[in-house]
């Protein structure tokens, strides 16, 4: 059997077993998918463990995806690292090749990308987006975003160093697109935006939204990567000020099929497997 997991701490609450077992089921694919608590300090040595103990049993251990806190611990692991997971400087899936090597990449930002575009019906060409955040899952996101087409990103942070940061490893990117990216403080948002991403974990903290409704223009899609009770208070938040809120259940699901494809060379019918989870997640299942 060819095993797959996801990888974090903590890591029961992810769906990402439900998610890839419907993808090999809709694509004919045989695959085992589970979940692996990894101690903290210790990601190296849980890889190393999910492969030998797969071989002790005959089987084949072939990728994972992974989530907080290791994205950036997995970078430094792969000998084939892709374009976009170098810029972002955070992984999220690792596939294990015959070799023995392991091929690192990111599928965060294209996940996002896929979702507003083709799940929510909003193009980004064109657009003036504000991503809130710079930590491991705004990186993953902005290159995507910038291949988009967005016009003009503005990248906010409550420490504007690592904002800053972001911003000048970017910088290539947006030149050669023609899209002005800025870095600034939270509170020193300037002006509106067709588009809001809340890349911060004030929504898993329960914090307040960290920038000013002035952000948002009329209609302005305004979308929280968390998604579930996490994603309530920012979606609220949204509504009230006059923009369409959505949550990040779809960029999960759209992050899993690009997985998916990496790992097994077929793309999965992410569009109607998300349709299923937001129906079984609103009768309670």
């Amino acid at each position: 059997m060819d095993l797959y997991c996801v990888m974090g701490n903590p890591v029961e609450h992810s769906r990402s077993p439900r998610i890839h077992a419907r993808f090999a089921e809709l694509c004919g694919q045989q695959i085992d998918y589970g979940r692996r608590l990894i101690p903290l300090g210790a990601f190296a040595e849980g890889i190393a463990a999910f492969r030998r103990e797969a071989a002790e049993r005959g089987d084949s251990a072939r990728g994972c995806n992974i989530t907080v806190p290791f994205k950036f611990e997995a970078a430094a692991l792969a000998q084939h690292t892709s374009e976009r997971a170098l810029l972002a400087q955070a992984v999220n899936t690792l596939r294990f090749e015959a070799d023995g090597s392991i091929h690192a990449d990111n599928t965060d930002g294209i996940g996002l990308v896929n979702d507003i575009v083709h799940n929510a019906g909003v193009p980004l060409a064109g657009k003036e987006l504000l991503l809130i955040g710079a930590g491991g899952a705004a990186a993953g996101v902005l290159g995507p975003l910038l291949d988009a087409g967005a016009s003009r990103i503005v990248v906010a942070n409550r420490t504007i160093n690592k904002a800053v940061a972001v911003v000048r490893r970017h910088a290539a990117l947006a030149l050669g697109h023609g899209a002005t990216l800025e870095a600034w403080a939270l509170d020193e948002v300037p002006g509106s935006f067709d588009v809001v991403v809340n890349a911060t974990a004030s929504s898993l903290a329960g914090d307040a939204v960290p920038v000013s409704a002035q952000v948002l223009r009329p209609g302005a899609l305004a979308v929280d990567m968390m998604y579930g009770p996490a994603a309530a208070g920012f979606m609220a938040w949204a509504e009230a000020h006059g923009a369409v809120p959505r949550d990040g259940l779809g960029m999960l699901v759209e992050q899993a099929a690009e997985s998916f494809e990496i790992w097994r060379g077929v793309r999965p019918p992410s569009a109607q497997v998300l349709a299923e989870l937001r129906a079984s997640l609103a009768a309670g299942h």
